[in-house]
């Protein structure tokens, strides 16, 4: 009789065997899998190298604006036309209260924080702080709402930081923005051009390291820090707290919370709420941040988005991550809390801001 160990050797053989793709079996080209790249034909090839990584990633790009429609051109940028309607001192920073010209006929307000005791020539990292859902907008992340732990941009501003926290439309100083009038098929694309002269903004001053900036937003905020990061490669940190699952693992696959007129209304109208049928998933948004260093808070309780779906694409995103060799440059915390960002996990992301931007 065989050994115990020869025999569990066997039937590990066999359980490798039966997992393993025959050889010549099509690849599948689904949102969920990161393992292939289209060619030149559109067909699923093997991927194996950066550029078929980049090819796959130009292709999620492509399948992101199908749904959300087409990120408008930004060779003609107009003047940034910053007005400034107040000003808060405080003992660390200055907070001011502006509007941006975001494009022709339409003016992004936010809040911009600008630290105190900077030496002539000092250059600091460059923050945009993205709030989460809430009729009083950006100035939850400064604190001002009734939950603690939302005051990231504040917090932030504290440690230093310049800091840009918009307000999302048709939140805060942006609660009468019209969608029916706008050129977007979305909410999402606009909130994608607001959100990227934000980075200009924080580039054009002078007191900002043009090659440090990050993003960071907790919900609402959570899924457009990564939306923004797909589009602006000049975000090297991201930091998404309860911000994300895949598409099927959104409240079972249930996607009407996405199709508002503020959100993707094709989710709805053209994809007929079916997460098969969209033309993106978060496996492939995750991969493509990358080697942007890249922070999650995905709660064990959290309500809106299951960890558990966070924690199918984490080895898939991972693999893209150490592609690119920065395996290192990936971190996803698991709290035992509800849909919150809790003091520990928010500290701990501060410091994986102060790592990859510092």
């Amino acid at each position: 009789m065989a050994s115990y160990r020869t025999l569990i050797c066997l039937i590990a053989g066999v359980l490798l065997s039966s997992a393993a793709p025959a050889q010549d079996a099509p690849l599948r080209s689904t949102h969920q899998s990161l393992d292939w790249f289209p060619d030149e034909t559109g067909q699923p090839q093997p991927l194996k190298t950066l550029a078929d990584w980049e090819k796959r990633r130009a292709a999620i790009v492509a399948g992101f604006e199908e749904a959300a429609g087409r990120l408008p051109p930004r060779e003609d940028l107009p003047a940034l036309d910053v007005q400034v309607s107040e000003a808060i001192e405080t003992e660390t920073y200055t907070r001011e209260t502006i509007t941006l010209a975001s494009e022709a006929g339409d003016r992004t307000p936010a809040f911009l924080y600008l630290p105190k005791g900077l030496t002539p020539g000092e250059r600091r990292p460059g923050i945009l702080a993205l709030h989460p859902t809430h009729a009083i907008g950006k100035k939850i992340v400064d604190g001002q709402g009734e939950r603690p732990n939302r005051a990231y941009a504040r917090e932030l501003a504290e440690r230093g930081y310049i800091v840009i926290a918009p307000d999302y439309l048709s939140f805060g100083d942006y609660a009468d923005y019209d969608f029916a009038i706008d050129r977007y098929e979305s909410g999402t694309m606009k909130a994608i051009w607001n959100h990227m002269r934000c980075v200009d903004l924080l580039v054009s001053r002078p007191e900002v390291d043009s090659e440090k900036i990050a993003a960071i937003g907790h919900s609402l905020g959570g899924h457009n820090a990564i939306f923004v990061a797909l589009f602006d490669r000049r975000i090297k940190v991201i930091v998404s707290s309860c911000g994300w699952t895949p598409l099927h693992d959104y409240y079972g696959g249930d996607l009407k919370g996405w199709t508002s007129e503020r959100y993707i209304p094709a989710i709805r109208d053209r994809y007929g709420l079916d997460p098969d049928k969209v033309p993106f998933d978060y496996y492939e948004l995750i991969a493509a941040l990358a080697p942007a260093a890249f922070f999650s808070n995905s709660p064990l309780r959290d309500s809106n988005f299951d960890w558990r779906g966070v924690e199918k694409v984490a080895p898939h995103a991972r693999r893209i991550y150490e592609l690119l060799g920065v395996p290192e440059k990936m971190r996803i915390a698991y709290p035992d809390d509800e849909h919150d960002f809790p003091t520990e996990v928010r500290e701990e992301s501060y410091r994986f801001l102060e790592r990859w931007l510092e």
